[in-house]
C-alpha cells in the first residue's frame, strides 16, 4: 500500500503514515494481535460465509450435527440480515484478533486511497503472543511513536473498554507416593486425589461459569497427572487489586493446607503476575475515551463502556506509558469452534478508526 513498515526480530510489525493536516496533532496508534487462542487449532481454517442471515440454525459443515443455534447463542438474532462468517466446526475462526488486523488494514487502505482525508500521524502495530499475556513484552513504545493508541480487540459492536482484569497464573505441582495398590494402606499418596482435594478447597462460586461483570475467578485450565505426580495450571483474575491479591493469597494458603496435611513438599505452587488493570493509567487521559465514544456515534454505533473480562495488549502498553483503551472488533464466541463475526460489525469498527483520526485532526 506504500506505507512505511517494518518487521522486527521479535515479530512486531510497526508502520507509520505521516500527518497531512498541517498542524500539531497527537500521533494515534491502532494495534491488533496476529496470534490466535491455543484453546483450539487455528490451522487450515475453512470459513463459512452466510449472507443475509435469516435467524435460523447455522450448520458447521465440518462436523456433522454441529451447529450455531440462536437457542444457545441468542445474540445471533441481533444480526439478522447481516453477512456472518463462521468456522466449519473443525478450527477456530481466528477473528480474535485477525478481525482487528483486517479492520485496521481496511482503514489504512482508505487513508492511502483518499488523500483528501485529513489526519495526524497514524501508527499501526501488529503483535504476537497476546493470548499468552506476553504480547507487548518486547514492544518498543518509544520506537512506535504514538501519543495515544487503541487496541482493536473487543467483541460485540459498541464495546469500549479501559478496565481489565488484574491477572496471574498459578502452576501447581503435586508430588504423590505410588505404591502397589495391593500393599498401599498407610503408604500411598495419590497425586490425582490430592489435586482434586486442592481444587475443592477453592471457592466453587468463584469459577468463570459462575461470575460476570466485575466478579473475578479462579479458572483451572490444565491438569496432567498420575498417582505419582500431578500438575495443575490456573489463571487468577479480578478487576479489584485488593481482591486480586486476596485470591493469590487464597491459592497460596490452599497449597499450605495440603502440605500441612500430607507433609512438606507435597505441593509446590508458583504464582506469577501477568498484567494489571489499566484503568488507573487511562483515566487521567479520559479525552481518548470521549473521542472513541464520539467516533462510534458518528458511525451509528451505540457505545457500551464496560470492563474487559480478560486482558489486551493495551493493558501492558498503558503501564508502559502508552494509554491504550480497547475497541470492539466485532467477533463473538472467541476461543472456541463456535466463533463467528459479522461483516457489518467489522465495517463499523473500521469506520470508528477513521472517525477517531478525523476527530483528533479537527
Amino acid at each position: 500500500m506504500g506505507v512505511q513498515a517494518e518487521l522486527d526480530e521479535f515479530g512486531y510489525v510497526m508502520a507509520s503514515i505521516p500527518s497531512n493536516c498541517g498542524k500539531a496533532v497527537p500521533a494515534i496508534g491502532f494495534i491488533a494481535h496476529v496470534d490466535t487462542a491455543p484453546d483450539a487449532s487455528g490451522e487450515n481454517v475453512k470459513p463459512q460465509i452466510i449472507e443475509a442471515y435469516d435467524g435460523s440454525d447455522i450448520p458447521l459443515k465440518g462436523v456433522p450435527g454441529l451447529a450455531l443455534k440462536p437457542a444457545e447463542f441468542p445474540e445471533l438474532l441481533d444480526h439478522k440480515g447481516e453477512t456472518l462468517i463462521t468456522t466449519d466446526g473443525t478450527t477456530l475462526l481466528g477473528a480474535d484478533d485477525k478481525a482487528g488486523v483486517a479492520e485496521i488494514m481496511d482503514a489504512v487502505q482508505y487513508i492511502v486511497s483518499h488523500p483528501e482525508f485529513k489526519h495526524g500521524e497514524v501508527k499501526i502495530g501488529f503483535t504476537p503472543d497476546e493470548e499468552i499475556g506476553r504480547g507487548v513484552v518486547k514492544f518498543d513504545v518509544a520506537r512506535f511513536g504514538a501519543d495515544y493508541a487503541y487496541t482493536m480487540d473487543g467483541g460485540e459492536v459498541g464495546e469500549l473498554e479501559f478496565e481489565n482484569f488484574n491477572a496471574a497464573s498459578a502452576k501447581i505441582h503435586i508430588q504423590g507416593c505410588n505404591v502397589h495398590p495391593g500393599y498401599a494402606k498407610g503408604k500411598m499418596r495419590n497425586a490425582i486425589l490430592i489435586a482434586a482435594e486442592l481444587n475443592s478447597l477453592l471457592p466453587a462460586d468463584q469459577r468463570p461459569e459462575c461470575t460476570e461483570g466485575y466478579e473475578g475467578f479462579f479458572h483451572i485450565v490444565a491438569f496432567n497427572g498420575s498417582v505419582e505426580s500431578a500438575d495443575i495450571a490456573y489463571i487468577i483474575r479480578d478487576h479489584d487489586r485488593d481482591k486480586f491479591e486476596a485470591k493469590k493469597a487464597k491459592m497460596a494458603s490452599v497449597a499450605e493446607a495440603i502440605n500441612a496435611k500430607y507433609g512438606p513438599g507435597t505441593v509446590t505452587a508458583v504464582i506469577k503476575d501477568q498484567y494489571y488493570n489499566m484503568r488507573g493509567q487511562v483515566e487521567p487521559h479520559y479525552h481518548i475515551i470521549e473521542k472513541a465514544v464520539a467516533a462510534m456515534e458518528m458511525a451509528g454505533v451505540k457505545p457500551r463502556i464496560q470492563p474487559i473480562r480478560g486482558g489486551t495488549d493495551g493493558a501492558n502498553l498503558s503501564f508502559k506509558g502508552l494509554p491504550c483503551p480497547n475497541i470492539f472488533a466485532g467477533g463473538l464466541n472467541f476461543h472456541g469452534k463456535m466463533e463467528w463475526v459479522s461483516l457489518q460489525n467489522m465495517q463499523k469498527a473500521s469506520a470508528v478508526i477513521l472517525n477517531i483520526l478525523r476527530l483528533f485532526a479537527e
